[in-house]
């Protein structure tokens, strides 16, 4: 198969690829033509149909389709000019090698968690991280499966449960260099701080804003889930409670990247950097491994607001 992520400039290719979405629009001649998002595992294409003929067959977003096109290069990024398109048959293609997935073992990533989660030694963020993490089967098989974003970082199967144990463990680095922190309120804050993501971006292969997570939002939707279940657990300290969703709601850190709330705590402050440091990271992974073998500068990156290159390795 081919893989986007492994596709270069020039090629000449005919694949099943899916269109995770299709928009159809005019150029500034009044020209109509369709611009679509084609996905495999390894990543997201732009694709472009400048000639609508016979050789565009119906199709809608969200179908397997085989393309026939060649890969083009605009602004630093790769797409592909389609010639011919028609609905994938049954049997030429294969579901996994469509669906994003981490890298890594789900189930010893989960397992990792539990074990930070039995490290929480205050009884009441205790039972309330079991009650989430141990409890609900529900919620278990949804948060091992997710993915952390649509397309920013983690954007992948697994990738929740990746980038929340990350930021856990950066947590605990964080708290065990400063004492003034209390540990179990800042590693719990960071095992819950996305858990809206479940409610807010819909599963593959759609993985996209769903409307509740278009109104409310994610940061909102997971304090509101930990406070459902704060009220199950008889005697829960109202200030600890508090404390734990201001963490929550803080964590992207600015007003203007979507915290209700800037930090008012340590704990929060601590947070929202870790989930920075983390997105970042591995957004540049991402990038480092799309332009696996690549020296020359990659251009502008509007997470880093900088024109970005690979380190040249000797």
């Amino acid at each position: 198969m081919n893989y986007i992520g492994e596709l270069r400039e020039g090629e000449v290719i005919s694949e099943v690829y899916l269109c995770k979405n299709k928009v159809t629009a005019t150029t500034k001649a009044g020209k109509t033509y369709y611009s679509l998002q084609l996905q495999d595992k390894t990543g997201i294409l732009d694709g472009k149909v400048w000639e609508l003929n016979n050789a565009i067959e119906h199709f809608e977003s969200m179908q397997y389709i085989r393309v026939d096109g060649q890969v083009t290069s605009f602004n630093n990024a790769l797409q592909l000019n389609i010639k011919r398109i028609r609905a994938a048959q049954e049997g030429e293609y294969d579901v996994s090698d469509y669906m994003p997935c981490t890298e890594k073992n789900v189930d010893d990533m989960y397992k990792e968690l539990l074990g930070i989660i039995d490290s929480i030694k205050e009884e009441h963020l205790n039972k309330l991280l079991k009650k989430f993490f141990v409890e609900d089967e529900s919620f278990i098989k949804a948060f091992k499966n997710h993915s952390a974003a649509k397309s920013i970082h983690h954007g992948f199967i697994g990738g929740l449960l990746e980038h929340t144990l990350s930021v856990a463990k950066l947590c605990i680095y964080i708290a065990d260099n400063y004492p003034v922190i209390k540990r179990d309120l800042l590693v719990s804050a960071a095992i819950f701080h996305d858990i809206g993501k479940i409610n807010e971006i819909s599963n593959f292969p759609e993985n996209d804003y769903t409307d509740e997570g278009q109104l409310i939002g994610h940061i909102v939707m997971g304090a509101m889930m930990v406070d459902e279940k704060i009220r199950d657990i008889e005697g829960f300290p109202v200030v600890l409670a508090n404390e734990l969703k201001h963490c929550i709601l803080a964590h992207h850190g600015e007003l203007e990247f979507g915290s209700p709330k800037k930090p008012a705590l340590i704990e929060a402050l601590a947070l929202a950097h870790a989930d920075n440091l983390d997105a970042k990271m591995q957004t540049f992974t991402e990038l480092i491994n799309a332009n696996s073998g690549k020296k020359e500068w990659l251009g502008y990156n509007k997470m880093f607001e900088s024109n970005v290159r690979l380190t040249d390795t000797l």
